[in-house]
């Protein structure tokens, strides 16, 4: 979902899993404060559903792209389109996730794959892809979703809190990295929400 004209002077903020939850949420703080949006999501309905009506709310430009953050190519297909779009990206939200519940020997493992693909991996690429050009341009922030599962081991949810333990870690760490370049690195760690993670937590 585009608008004719994308809004030069305005900044832009990246979210992803921005169709519910804790995604939604931030996408309506950035638009209150006149951000234009490119809002990811693998929910293609909810998501054009929210451009418009933030188009039309608040008067910005929102760019709809409809990702599965499982599919490995899915980071360079977003940065890339956003490239051919000349879409600068001042603000990177990483808040996609999910979890799955169960005994780790019992729970099914390309399930698992699916969720360190987006709660980690993803995460990953699409802070080395847009961390690049903020570094070059001298300014940007990234907000790195992460969880209070972070601070401590999960049985039953043990690859879900290790992964949010990853994000952490990462975040603190280039956050150190990159003093002094004008870039900014922030993780949040939020207790449990309502969200459709809750949907997505799934058994086995």
């Amino acid at each position: 979902m585009n608008t004719t004209h994308q809004g030069q002077s305005k900044k832009t903020a990246l979210i992803t899993g921005a169709a519910d939850g804790i995604g939604y949420e931030l996408a309506c703080i950035f638009a209150t404060h006149d951000y234009n949006l490119v809002l990811v999501d693998r929910n293609g309905p909810k998501l054009v559903e929210i451009a418009v009506q933030f188009q039309k709310k608040f008067g910005i430009f929102v760019k709809a792209i409809v990702k599965d953050l499982s599919i490995s190519t899915a980071p360079e297909e977003i940065f890339t389109e956003l490239q051919l779009a000349d879409i600068n990206v001042d603000v990177l939200v990483n808040n996609a996730g999910f979890g799955i519940y169960g005994l780790f020997h019992e729970t099914d493992l390309a399930a698992e794959l699916e969720m360190l693909q987006v709660n980690l991996v993803c995460l990953t690429h699409l802070t080395k892809l847009f961390l690049k050009h903020m570094v070059k341009q001298g300014e940007g922030k990234i907000l790195n979703v992460s969880s209070a599962a972070a601070f401590q081991p999960g049985p039953l949810m043990a690859v879900y809190f290790a992964t949010k333990a990853y994000i952490l870690s990462f975040s603190e760490a280039i956050a150190n990295e990159l003093e002094g370049t004008g870039v900014t690195v922030t993780v949040l760690c939020p207790g449990s929400t309502a969200s459709a993670f809750h949907e997505r937590n799934r058994d086995g």
